[in-house]
């Protein structure tokens, strides 16, 4: 039965990375996602806090989600020099992962949206194999993430890099991003298929683009339904922001509402 986690970028940037591990098990989550948020942070000294912390709180590491405007974008840049300086990165990014264990995954945002006369599908795909063959090497499953101001929000580009790249290439589900984008869960799990193995959950209204599950009206069951059709075995991460809650019992009530769904439809 999928299990749900939390994301430590639901406190950002009110709480310390190394504070939210404590935090998050204290609301009542065992998992969720850790969100890095400068290079300082990616340094093995500073994994080895957060790994203690996860084991001095029996938390585990379901997948880690970097600051990524700092440097994922530049993967992809036309100045060659860049792109490797930020490939250095990007090894540390995965060593650190590897580090800290769990699930290893890897919320990938990559490449901003540019105009489509302007990219260089050549550069992408040959950077994706780099990418994704690291990524290997570390134990590290590179989850690129559909986001309404990246490359990745199209189909035709998911579409191309599922045929193109040549090494294992994994996929995270937002449900935020998805309505951000105008585009329907449904459409995305078409592209993604059995190689989606995280999933990031919220809700929303007409009004409000990101709120607690519980609070909004995104179907859930047709999208739990349709993860359950390609035996999605991940878990589902609430990932708000900190301004759409009051107090953590809130969020402890969003995990309760999405724990009794989950039972009637698995």
């Amino acid at each position: 039965m999928m299990q749900v986690g939390l994301s430590s970028a639901c406190f950002y940037p009110k709480v310390l990375a190394e504070d939210s591990i404590k935090i998050m098990k204290k609301i009542g989550f065992d998992h969720g996602e850790v969100f890095l948020n400068t290079f300082s942070e990616y340094e093995e000294d500073f994994i080895l806090k957060i790994k203690e912390q996860c084991e001095k709180n029996k938390f585990n590491i379901n997948s880690v989600h970097i600051y990524s405007t700092m440097f994922e974008p530049f993967l992809f840049d036309a100045y060659k020099r860049r792109r490797e300086d930020m490939m250095e990165i990007f090894k540390k990014v995965c060593k650190a992962i590897n580090i800290l264990g769990g699930s290893k995954i890897y919320t990938f945002h990559g490449m901003r949206k540019i105009d489509s006369m302007q990219v260089d599908y050549e550069l992408i795909i040959d950077m994706y194999n780099r990418l994704t063959y690291y990524a290997g090497e570390n134990n590290v499953k590179l989850a690129q993430e559909n986001v309404s101001w990246c490359m990745s929000s199209d189909l035709e580009y998911l579409r191309l890099l599922k045929e193109k790249v040549k090494y294992p290439l994994y996929y995270t589900l937002d449900l935020k991003q998805c309505y951000k984008a105008n585009i329907e869960p449904q459409e995305y799990i078409n592209v993604m298929g059995k190689e989606i193995c995280n999933f990031h959950i919220n809700d929303k209204n007409e009004n409000e683009s990101c709120m607690l599950p519980g609070k909004g009206n995104i179907n859930y069951k047709k999208v739990f339904k349709s993860l359950s059709d390609i035996n999605y075995k991940g878990r589902a991460i609430i990932e708000v922001y900190g301004d759409n809650y009051e107090s953590y019992d809130e969020i402890l009530e969003s995990k309760i509402y999405l724990d009794k769904l989950i039972k009637t439809i698995q």
